[in-house]
C-alpha cells in the first residue's frame, strides 16, 4: 500500500528502466482488469510531431469558458508530473494521484508475469488517464495527447469523436522510420473506421498519405488550407487572423502564443470546436471560441518569464520546432539582439538544429542538464567543438552569466529539449518570482 505522493512518484519512476516499447498489448491487458475505461470516454485524440500540446491548450481553454467539464492527458511535464493528467485545467491532487497509483500497483505486478512483458511508465501513466476519466471522474470530453508516432502509441486503443493530426516532422527516427512517409503512417494509424480527420500537415508527401488513409476509413476528411483557412490580420506582439471553416467566419482571433504555427493549431482547435457544435450538439459560442484562444497559454512555448532582462523559453525539441522558433522570433523580434542558450538529448540531430539556429543568431552557447538520455559532458564538449560553439557544462552557470550580458535590446532565448525547458523553467521562475 502506497500512502504518501513522494513514494507514489518513486513507484512510478521505477518503471522507467522499462523504455519506450511500442505496441498495444500491455495496454490491453491492463484496461481489461479495469474493466475497459477507454470504451466509455468521449475524447479527441491529437498526434503530430509538433503543435499537440498547444493544440489541447486550446480545445481546452475554449470547452472550460463554454462551462463544460474537460479532462486532458499530455505529456512530458513541466514542473510536475502531475500536469499530465489535468482535470478542468487543474492538476489531479496528490490524493487522486496516490489512489490512481495503488489501483494500478497489483495489475501491473499481475501484467508483467504475462508474455507481453512488463508495461512501461507511460503506459501506466495512460492507463491511469483512462481509467481517472472513464470511471472515476465525470467529464463532458476527454482531451488525449499521442505519445510518440499514433499507430501503436498507447492512447491509440480508443474511439474519439475526432482525430487531429497537427504537424509531421523527422523525430523520434529510431522508432517511427527515417522518411516522412514512414513517419506519417505511423501518425496516421490515430485514423479511424467513419471518425473525423483534422490536419494541419502542409506537406504534400505526407497529406497524400493521410487522405488515402482517410478515404480507406470512410473518415471525414479536413485540411488546413483546403477545408478550413486563416487570413492574417496585422498586429503586434499577438497573432491574430480570420478563420474560415464548416461554420461562419469568425474574425479578428487573437492568440496569446506566438508564431504562424500557433495559427496553424488555434485553427485546428476551432475546426474541431465546429464539429463539437454541428455533429454532437453541443453549445460553445463565438465568444467562448476567442476568449478560450486568447487566455489560452502552455507552459515552454515561447514563454516569456521575465521583461528585465527579456527573457524566453521554447521547447522546440527538433528541427522542425526550430523552425517555427526561428521564423517566429524574425516576425516578432527581428530588431532585437539574441542570445540563445541551447541543449538537446543526445539522440537528436543537433548539427541540423543549430544550422536552423544560426540564422538567428551566432551568440549560442551549448549546454547539458541532468537527464538519462542528455548529452554528457564529453558528449557536450565534443559536440560543441564540432559545432564551433562556446558550451557550458553547467546549466545554471549558463544562465547566471548570460542574464548579466543581455542589453536593453536584447533577447535571452533557451530551447531545444522539453525536459531541459523543465529544469530551465523552475530555475528561472525562482529567481523571478
Amino acid at each position: 500500500m502506497i500512502n504518501t505522493y513522494e513514494e507514489a512518484l518513486n513507484w512510478m519512476h521505477s518503471r522507467t528502466k522499462f523504455g519506450i516499447v511500442p505496441g498495444l498489448q500491455r495496454m490491453e491487458e491492463m484496461l481489461v482488469r479495469l474493466d475497459n475505461p477507454h470504451l466509455s470516454v468521449k475524447a479527441i485524440h491529437v498526434a503530430g510531431t509538433n503543435g499537440k500540446g498547444s493544440t489541447i491548450a486550446y480545445l481546452q481553454s475554449i470547452l472550460l469558458e463554454a462551462g463544460y467539464k474537460v479532462g486532458a492527458f499530455t505529456s512530458p511535464y513541466i514542473l510536475d508530473y502531475r500536469e499530465q493528467i489535468m482535470f478542468c485545467g487543474e492538476m489531479i491532487t496528490e490524493n487522486e494521484f496516490i489512489q490512481l497509483v495503488n489501483r494500478m500497483v497489483p495489475i501491473v505486478e499481475e501484467v508483467e508475469q504475462l508474455p507481453c512483458g512488463a508495461p512501461t511508465e507511460f503506459e501506466i501513466i495512460t492507463t491511469m488517464a483512462f481509467y481517472f476519466f472513464g470511471k472515476v471522474k465525470d467529464n463532458d470530453l476527454f482531451l488525449v495527447e499521442v505519445g510518440l508516432g499514433g499507430l501503436e502509441d498507447c492512447t491509440n486503443v480508443m474511439t474519439p469523436l475526432i482525430s487531429i493530426i497537427t504537424s509531421i516532422g523527422h523525430d523520434h527516427e529510431q522508432i517511427l522510420g527515417k522518411s516522412i512517409e514512414e513517419i506519417t503512417m505511423h501518425k496516421a494509424g490515430i485514423i479511424k473506421n467513419g471518425i473525423p480527420i483534422i490536419t494541419a500537415e502542409l506537406k504534400e508527401e505526407s497529406l497524400n498519405i493521410i487522405r488515402n488513409m482517410a478515404i480507406k476509413n470512410g473518415a471525414d476528411y479536413f485540411e488546413y488550407g483546403k477545408e478550413f483557412f486563416s487570413t492574417p490580420v496585422k498586429t503586434e506582439n499577438t497573432e491574430r487572423f480570420n478563420f474560415l471553416g464548416i461554420g461562419k467566419t469568425i474574425e479578428n482571433v487573437e492568440l496569446t502564443m506566438l508564431g504562424q504555427h500557433q495559427v496553424r493549431n488555434a485553427s485546428c482547435a476551432i475546426l474541431a470546436v465546429q464539429l463539437l457544435q454541428k455533429v454532437y450538439g453541443m453549445d460553445i459560442s463565438e465568444e467562448n471560441i476567442k476568449r478560450g484562444l486568447k487566455i489560452a497559454q502552455k507552459a515552454g512555448r515561447l514563454e516569456k518569464i521575465a521583461s528585465d532582462p527579456i527573457i524566453y523559453i521554447d521547447g522546440a525539441h527538433n528541427v522542425e520546432g526550430i523552425k517555427s522558433l526561428v521564423n517566429t522570433i524574425h516576425h516578432h523580434f527581428h530588431d532585437k539582439e539574441i542570445t540563445i542558450i541551447f541543449s538537446a538529448l543526445k539522440d537528436k540531430n543537433v548539427s541540423e538544429m543549430v544550422k536552423e539556429l544560426r540564422e538567428m543568431t551566432d551568440n549560442i552557447i551549448m549546454t547539458t542538464f541532468d537527464f538519462p538520455r542528455a548529452m554528457g559532458d564529453d558528449d557536450l564538449i565534443a559536440s560543441a567543438k564540432e559545432l564551433d560553439l562556446r558550451y557550458e557544462s553547467d546549466f545554471y552557470t549558463a544562465i547566471d552569466k548570460n542574464i548579466k550580458k543581455i542589453q536593453k535590446n536584447g533577447i535571452l532565448l533557451l530551447t531545444g529539449s522539453l525536459y531541459f525547458i523543465s529544469d530551465v523553467r523552475q530555475y528561472l521562475l525562482t529567481k523571478f518570482d
